[in-house]
């Protein structure tokens, strides 16, 4: 009998790796495909969550086909005095998205780093305005030329 509920949590599992229906109530699906009802499916998640089976959803966002086209990792070199504004300078910027100080320093003096990404105009203009309202002018661009697949693991 325990073998047939792992196996039951399995399927379960194996459903919610996967992408989730885009739909009004998306753990209805997944409930008819794992051969559950939608409430004991709720419940299930709630309970992997809690025992840190799993930690989280989260959505995978395929910029190009958002109209994102334009997406750079840019490396700062930042005085250490002045890393924590220079940080609240990039973050001000809704096309960065991440913000994170590297230890050590790539190459030995670029220690911020930036993800940029934007759908019109000149990434070099506004890359160069982040620059400006920064007062940051020694960086590199490390421009996206490809998008590549993205996929969740599956473990099961």
């Amino acid at each position: 009998m325990a073998h047939r509920k792992d196996k039951g949590g399995q399927d379960l599992l194996r459903q919610l790796q996967g992408d989730l229906p885009v739909e009004k109530r998306p753990f209805r699906t997944v409930a008819s495909r794992a051969r559950m009802n939608e409430e004991a499916v709720l419940d299930a998640i709630g309970t992997l969550a809690q025992q840190g089976v799993i930690r989280k959803f989260g959505a995978i966002l395929r910029h190009q086909r958002a109209g994102i086209t334009r997406n750079a990792m840019v490396v700062w070199a930042v005085p250490p005095d002045r890393t924590e504004e220079a940080g609240t300078v990039f973050a001000s910027f809704s096309e960065i998205t991440h913000c994170y100080e590297r230890r050590p320093p790539f190459q030995g003096r670029y220690n911020l780093f930036t993800m940029i990404h934007a759908g019109k105009g000149s990434l070099e203009d506004l890359i160069a305005g982040i620059s400006s309202k920064a007062g940051i002018g020694d960086y590199q661009v490390l421009e996206s030329l490809e998008e590549f697949k993205k996929s969740s693991m599956e473990y099961f």
